[in-house]
């Protein structure tokens, strides 16, 4: 029997108990023992290696997105966008790509209900005939922070007091207190869509700044945009009290129902694009990921299509399992210097390797389903088996060879070595923007949600006047309302 052809699955189950390999295990109920009462023995090898992988079934869970739940189907192209990019998946409108998609609530632990205000991720996986492309987002188009170095500060606040275990938000004021770009993504959080109603209603944007890469080299910034056919739904307080008391796994449920009865969620996705040489006409930085792009100067392109029409097969190997990183691009398409983006590509593929191991990438529901080679060997839980005798590049005993060359982005960077902040930083106008374009009603949520917030007795009266400041640079009366609420004054 050739050991690489048989991959292990519930296909190939015997009618018997087995150890790992394979060895037939006679007796599944008592423990070996000297006599009948023992010591038990230490080479009952079944005993030990089924306790030992029982202590071992939980993997750590993911810092953040811990929550999610999973969805296969495919991804088609229906626009013609080969003049934006020379990725194969997009060379022509009708070509599908099998992907699989992760839903998930950022800050909370694996068992936390649905229904928490909380930014949801939205990450996808397309399996191209070129390799993988993972697109990562959230259902909110930007982000809290601009700069990756203080991407571990953000979640420590937003996470749970280390002391008592609970999640306060005077520890998210206090240090976002010092980053008034926070405030965009707030003004997502706060408002009615920080609690969507499930993940088929949910909107989906890439955040970072990406590249795109035509077959003559021309580039061009580009921002993913997520449009569930569905429309965007989301539960007020009052409906998420209702429904995360009786489903904690609503969101969950909802996707899995909904695709085993047939009723496929869809999202279109629609592109906005940038010529690098323009950039200096906004007045903000099209890099900072806590900005979005005026869709009046910049239309949404339609590009295609996301279908999930199959339910995961077990939950563990395919969404415990699978693992996302923003390196993983496809060529076509490339980072740009978003500083945010430039440390996700190293950062998440690092959580994975400590949280899955090096190997990682050759889990079935991580691997590419194109034709692979590469010189990583060994390592914990290699499942791929290898019988050449070269494990080095170049060789002149092996055919292995450089691929084709691709277009990546070759503008000429200079610059001195040094830690500054972007100059045209603009905090306060988009979300002043977003604001006033409410009707009345969501901006007296809105108002309630920041004073009951602010209202937290650990919130100092010196944040509370900091954070009415912000709000009234970025509408006075939006301030006035909130500081009347807590009576505060603004910091001049």
């Amino acid at each position: 029997m050739d050991p690489t052809k048989h991959v292990p699955s519930s296909a190939h189950d015997t009618p018997f108990t087995t150890t790992n390999a394979g060895g037939p295990v006679w007796n599944d109920d008592v423990a070996l023992t000297v006599g009948t009462r023992g010591p038990i023995l230490l080479e009952d090898y079944h005993l030990i290696e089924k306790i030992a992988h029982f202590a071992r079934e939980r993997i750590p869970e993911r810092v953040v997105h811990a929550r999610g739940a999973s969805a296969k189907g495919f991804f088609e192209c229906t626009h013609d966008v080969s003049h934006l990019t020379c990725a194969d998946f997009l060379r022509a409108p009708g070509v599908q790509t099998p992907v699989i998609v992760r839903f998930s609530t950022v800050i909370h632990e694996r068992g936390s209900p649905e229904t928490i205000r909380d930014p949801r991720g939205f990450a996808v996986k397309f399996y191209t005939r070129e390799g993988n492309w993972d697109l990562l987002g959230n259902n909110f188009p930007v982000f809290f922070i601009r700069d990756g170095i203080k991407f571990p500060d953000v979640i420590h606040a937003f996470k749970p007091n280390p002391k008592s275990h609970i999640q306060e938000y005077w520890r998210v004021f206090d240090f976002l207190s010092h980053l008034p770009e926070s405030l965009h993504t707030f003004f997502f959080l706060f408002d009615d869509v920080g609690v969507p109603t499930d993940y088929r209603h949910m909107e989906g944007f890439g955040v970072n700044t990406y590249t795109f890469v035509n077959k003559a080299g021309k580039t061009n910034y580009v921002k993913f945009h997520w449009k569930p056919t569905c429309g965007v739904q989301c539960l007020l307080e009052d409906e998420a009290i209702i429904v995360g008391g009786k489903n904690h796994s609503h969101a969950t449920q909802d996707l899995y129902d909904s695709i085993a009865a047939g009723n496929y969620p869809e999202w279109k996705l629609y592109v906005q694009v940038m010529d690098p040489d323009h950039e200096d006409h906004y007045d903000f930085d099209p890099l900072d990921d806590t900005k979005t792009w005026p869709e009046d100067l910049l239309p949404l392109q339609p590009v295609g299509r996301l279908v999930l029409n199959r339910n995961i097969d077990n939950f563990f190997a395919e969404n415990e399992q699978l693992a996302f990183g923003p390196g993983l691009v496809v060529p076509g398409i490339y980072y740009s210097d978003d500083k945010m983006l430039q440390c996700r590509v190293f950062a998440y593929a690092d959580t994975q390797r400590y949280r899955l191991g090096p190997n990682y990438l050759t889990l079935p529901v991580n691997a590419p389903k194109c034709a692979f080679h590469n010189n990583h060997y060994d390592g914990a839980m290699n499942i791929v088996q290898r019988n050449e005798e070269v494990d080095y590049f170049p060789s002149r005993h092996s055919t292995l060879r450089h691929a084709e060359r691709f277009p990546i982005p070759n503008r000429i960077i200079s610059g001195r070595r040094e830690k500054c902040v972007i100059p045209k930083q603009n905090d306060f106008q988009q979300p002043g923007e977003r604001y006033r374009s409410w009707a009345p009603d969501r901006q007296e949520r809105f108002v309630r949600r920041w004073a009951e917030a602010l209202a937290h007795p650990k919130v100092s009266y010196e944040l509370r006047s900091i954070w009415v400041t912000y709000l009234s640079k970025c509408d006075k009366s939006l301030g006035d309302k909130v500081a009347n609420r807590l009576n505060v004054k603004p910091r001049i």
